[in-house]
């Protein structure tokens, strides 16, 4: 939320407050190049956040309806490892599930 928070303060701020510049025109178009990159790459970030925030809440929400089913695969029903759900709190398929669906995803 923290870092949510931080790049919202970035979003609202105007360009000419975000570079320091007293005037809102940059001095060559290689600086609005620049400019622009830098905020693409800041929406992109939050958007990567909140995505990450959103599968942290979901996963909440099956935690608290059904403790007793949180940390099985959705599609086998296997128990899902522990160092797995340690590094990746939200997943919802063990490696297994998992990779054959990115080996779906790429064919």
């Amino acid at each position: 939320m923290k870092e949510l928070g931080y790049y919202d303060e970035q979003f609202s701020a105007t360009l000419q407050s975000s570079d320091g510049d007293l005037s809102s025109y940059s001095y060559h178009m290689a600086d609005q190049g620049t400019d622009a990159m830098e905020r693409e790459k800041s929406f992109l970030m939050a958007s990567k956040e909140g995505r990450y925030l959103w599968h942290l809440n979901e996963a909440l929400r099956r935690l608290y309806n059904s403790p007793a089913t949180f940390g099985t695969c959705h599609q086998c029903g296997v128990a899902i490892d522990f160092e797995r759900l340690d590094a990746l709190p939200h997943a919802r398929l063990c490696i297994s599930c998992k990779e054959k669906e990115e080996d779906g995803k790429r064919r």
